[in-house]
């Protein structure tokens, strides 16, 4: 079989709620959207399953398993469209009240991995980790597609370049980032900034889905290696779709060595 010279990729934004059905059927709605315009790997926002605004007690109530009904019914979803599907997803945890930040990638094999937020979005006023458990320090998680390897982070992890360098090291070529990237002074700055940068210092494909206004900022976007936006959103419900050189990661590398060029490697902390 002969690997396509590039990989369609989508980012989907939209505004999940209270209402799991609802939600779901936006998610169809933009898969069948993304893939007619031959997409073949799709990312949605950071708690597409169910958001409340603020967080409350239905959050636990409404948190599901990794085989429940919401990852579920995207493995149905990728594979009417033969598409990959990546979101977030509210996932039960060990404590009762609290729940797991969680991204799914899904394909119609089931879930290709699966990645629990590291860090928790304790800033600007906010406190995740009253109603969030934190993900574990735990090997980082890929998946490949069409001779490209995917790594998942979420939102606010943009914060923590570890995050990125570890998923370089871990040969990402892609990075997906289900987020819902609160509004507030200079907050759209900051996240075309830090996409921008997280794609220019592991020399990667930044691929980025957020809530739209008024609880996010929209502007999801698709960075190239050199940091370049080669696909966004502005801020309605809407998807962007960029075709992915699988060449370009290679070149770029071969132009600006600096990863292999780096003096210091990323060591957990407790």
């Amino acid at each position: 079989m002969t690997v396509p010279d590039t990989v369609a990729l989508a980012v989907a934004q939209f505004a999940p709620m209270a209402d799991a059905a609802t939600n779901l059927d936006a998610i169809s709605e933009l898969t069948g959207a993304a893939a007619a315009r031959g997409a073949r790997v799709i990312v949605f926002p950071e708690y597409s399953s169910y958001f409340v605004d603020p967080f409350d007690e239905s959050l636990a109530a409404h948190a599901e398993a990794l085989d429940g009904p919401f990852a579920t019914a995207l493995i149905a979803l990728a594979t009417a469209h033969d598409v990959v599907l990546v979101a977030g997803l509210v996932e039960k945890s060990a404590d009762d009240r609290r729940v797991r930040n969680t991204v799914v990638a899904v394909d119609a094999s089931g879930v290709l991995a699966s990645y629990r937020k590291l860090h928790l979005y304790d800033a600007f006023g906010q406190r995740e980790s009253d109603w969030v458990e934190a993900g574990g320090i735990a090997p980082p998680e890929t998946f490949e597609y069409g001779g490209l390897r995917f790594g998942l982070m979420t939102c606010y992890d943009l914060r923590f370049p570890e995050v990125g360098r570890v998923l370089a090291d871990a040969g990402a070529d892609v990075f997906v980032v289900p987020a819902e990237w609160v509004r507030g002074p200079l907050k759209e700055h900051h996240w075309r900034t830090l996409i921008h940068a997280r794609a220019i210092e592991n020399t990667v494909f930044v691929a980025a889905a957020d809530h739209p206004p008024p609880l996010g900022v929209g502007c999801s976007m698709i960075v190239d290696p050199q940091g370049v936006e080669i696909a966004a959103v502005g801020t309605a419900t809407d998807i962007a779709v960029a075709h992915l050189d699988l060449a370009a990661v290679e070149r770029v590398r071969r132009v600006n060595p600096s990863l292999r060029l780096r003096r210091f490697r990323v060591e957990p902390r407790a």
